[in-house]
This record gives C-alpha cells, sequence and structure tokens, in this order.
C-alpha cells in the first residue's frame, strides 16, 4: 500500500508540475499570438470546455478499467498534449490545444482522486489531503520552474516539451505500480453499487440544501484558485510592468502559502474549529487583495496573492469534511461537492478575462475580492457535529 500511495503522491504532484509550469508562460504565449485580454479569456476557456467533457466520461471509465490504468493514460495524454500549446500559430490552434489538454487534465483529476479514495480506504484513514498538499507542492515546483524559464527568456515551445518529457518519466514509474479502486461492497462504484449512488449529483444538491451551500462554497473559493493561476502572472506583467521573472512570483506566493497552510492546516483547524478558520482566514485574504489591487504595486499584488493562498489552503479539506455527514452517502455527497468546486476552478479564468474586457484586468480581479468574501460569508455551514474530526489527516 506505501507504493500505491507514492505513486497517487507523484501522479498529484505532477499534475501540479505541469499546470504550475505553464502559468507564468501565458504572458509570453499572449505577447506572440498578439491576444488581447478578451481573446485569451477566450482560448483560457478551451481546458474548462475540454475537461468538463472528459470527467463525465472518466467516472466510467475508472469504474470498467480501474482507477490505475485510467490515471496512467490520463496522466501520458496530460504529459503529450502539453507541448502542443507551446507550437501553437494562432488563437485557433491555441484554442485546439488547450482544449485537448484540459479534457487529459480534468481525467487526471478525476482519476488520481479515485486513485486517492483507493488507498484511503486501503490504509483505513485520512490521506487524501495529504496529496492535495502534493499537487500545491507540485504547483509550486511548476511555477518556480516556469518563472526561471520565463526569466531566462527560454522558448515556450522548448520549455514546455521539457516539461511534457518529465510528465512523461513519471508517469512510466506510476505506471508500474497496482493502484486499489475506490469502490467497495455497497459503494459508489464498487461492487453491489446501489440505485442511491448512481443518482445524479444535481437532484442530490437540489434536494440538500446545505450540500447546495457547500457546492457554492467550493465553487467560489476554487474559481479564486483558478484566476489566480492564470491571471496573477498577466496582472503583475502588463497591469504593474513587472518582468517576465518577477510577474511568475505571484502565483510563486500563492502555491507557497497554499502549501504550508494545507500542511499546517489540520491543527489550525483542530484549535480553533472549521467555522472560525474558514471565516478569518477568508477575510483576511479578501482585505489583502482588495488593499494590493487598491496599491497598484508589484509587491502589494506579491503579498495580496501570498495571503490569499493562505486563506484558500483550508477550504477543500474542511467542506469534504462537512459535506460528508451531510447525507447517509458521504462518497457521493464528497463527489458532487468538487465537482462543482472544479467547475469553478476553471470557470474562473475566462470569467476574469471577460470582465477584464469590458474593464480593466485589476478591476475584474476585485472578483476575486467579492468571492473570497462569500467564502467568509458562508462559513458557518462548514460546521461539524461536536466529537467528529474537523479535518482529513494525511
Amino acid at each position: 500500500m506505501r507504493q500505491a500511495r507514492l505513486a497517487v503522491t507523484l501522479a498529484f504532484i505532477t499534475n501540479g508540475l505541469l499546470f504550475g509550469t505553464w502559468t507564468p508562460r501565458i504572458p509570453a504565449v499572449q505577447d506572440t499570438l498578439g491576444l488581447g485580454e478578451g481573446l485569451l479569456g477566450l482560448a483560457l476557456l478551451a481546458p474548462a470546455l475540454g475537461s468538463v467533457g472528459s470527467m463525465m466520461m472518466t467516472g466510467l471509465l475508472v469504474q470498467r478499467f480501474g482507477a490505475g490504468r485510467v490515471m496512467t493514460c490520463a496522466l501520458t495524454g496530460f504529459s503529450v498534449t502539453l507541448p502542443l500549446i507551446g507550437f501553437a500559430p494562432s488563437l485557433p490552434w491555441l484554442f485546439a490545444a488547450l482544449l485537448v489538454w484540459g479534457a487529459a487534465m480534468g481525467s487526471l483529476d478525476v482519476a488520481m482522486n479515485a486513485a486517492g479514495l483507493g488507498v484511503q480506504r486501503g490504509y483505513g484513514r485520512p490521506v487524501l489531503s495529504g496529496f492535495h498538499a502534493a499537487f500545491s507542492a507540485g504547483g509550486l515546483i511548476g511555477a518556480l520552474l516556469g518563472s526561471v524559464a520565463a526569466g531566462a527568456d527560454v522558448p515556450v515551445a522548448k520549455h514546455l516539451v521539457i516539461a511534457g518529457v518529465l510528465g512523461l518519466l513519471v508517469t512510466l514509474a506510476v505506471a508500474r505500480t497496482p493502484v486499489p479502486n475506490p469502490g467497495g461492497p455497497g459503494d459508489p462504484g464498487g461492487p453491489g453499487d446501489s440505485g442511491d449512488s448512481r443518482e445524479p449529483g444535481a437532484g442530490r444538491l437540489l434536494r440538500n440544501p446545505a450540500l447546495a451551500l457547500l457546492s457554492l462554497l467550493a465553487f467560489a473559493g476554487l474559481l479564486a484558485e483558478g484566476a489566480t493561476a492564470d491571471w496573477s502572472a498577466v496582472y503583475l506583467s502588463d497591469s504593474l510592468g513587472a518582468s517576465p521573472g518577477l510577474a511568475g512570483a505571484g502565483f510563486v506566493a500563492f502555491s507557497v502559502t497554499m502549501t504550508v497552510g494545507r500542511l499546517v492546516g489540520d491543527r489550525v483547524v483542530a484549535a480553533f474549529g472549521p467555522v472560525t478558520t474558514v471565516r478569518w482566514a477568508a477575510s483576511t485574504a479578501a482585505l489583502a487583495l482588495a488593499a494590493a489591487l487598491l496599491a497598484g504595486s508589484t509587491w502589494a499584488a506579491l503579498a495580496g496573492f501570498a495571503l490569499l493562498g493562505a486563506g484558500l489552503a483550508t477550504l477543500v479539506p474542511v467542506i469534504f469534511t462537512a459535506a460528508a455527514q451531510r447525507t447517509p452517502t458521504p462518497a457521493t455527497a464528497v463527489a458532487a461537492v468538487s465537482t462543482c468546486g472544479y467547475l469553478g476552478f476553471i470557470a474562473g479564468p475566462p470569467l476574469i478575462g471577460g470582465f477584464a474586457s469590458l474593464t480593466s484586468l485589476s478591476g475584474a480581479l476585485w472578483l476575486v475580492v467579492a468571492l473570497t468574501a462569500v467564502v467568509a460569508v458562508l462559513a458557518p455551514v462548514t460546521a461539524v457535529r461536536s466529537g467528529e474530526r474537523v479535518a482529513d489527516r494525511a
């Protein structure tokens, strides 16, 4: 089981690394193709479309072929399609490359979380939050490497080819390790799957107001995260005049504080409770980012993105813990809420691009402030029953 845990951890790290290494190169792609903020936002909609389409199919593939096989195939596709972005000669080709890459990313997200749940079942204790910390660490490493490549004027195509080859090397190691499936008797996707577990998530959410609010909370928080990933470098570069290397530091700062927050978050939540933790963390993040936007300086923006990462770090495990208590089928509840959160993550970049084309990028980033404030307001829905654990421990 330790080898399976290592394999899934490598998949999470590689996912974060390949995604993180792309984000600092967005300004270079924008400049090379001569795209305005509106057209760039349109291009960034492509991964969202690809991901949504693939996520709807990947669950069936995992059930039929197993989480390990699907995770390996998805990781292969994610690595192979990344370099296509760097070779895109025009907006239509960029859109197509991002669409295919997004489809692989959505499949990988579903498959590796399914594999993580299988490992968690084998351990008999929560380990899923540790995998998400690994994703954050991978995103940090990728963003650092991407920023270095941008600062050294490494061609985007060459940079992404190297990253894709690295992803394939990791895939070879992951493919050799058997990974348990998440389902078991009576669980969704496992032997003896009941009819209730096959119920569409939308119907369950409509009949459960608590799950609907948790889904809104996840959507808002992860939309802010996705918007930061794709637009922080563009904001620092175009709006504030930061150098290419320093522009990528926005997402680096965000990733550092989010990774640290996920590593220490369990202790913080245990000490202060989920409601207090989410409320104060999100409030601080919203105020800090608002102050940074008003200040309009590079260093203030870096501090604002750093505090935003810290404020959102504990959100996902807290939401999953609360969602698991809201129905007799915790796995289904967590799956429904996480799907809504992921939709927010991939919808954030195009939404910011659309608002930026109507106003300005700095004006559009106030949407992130507003969504972080929504997280603070909805914090009471994360309350857990007395005596229950308040956060998953890796």
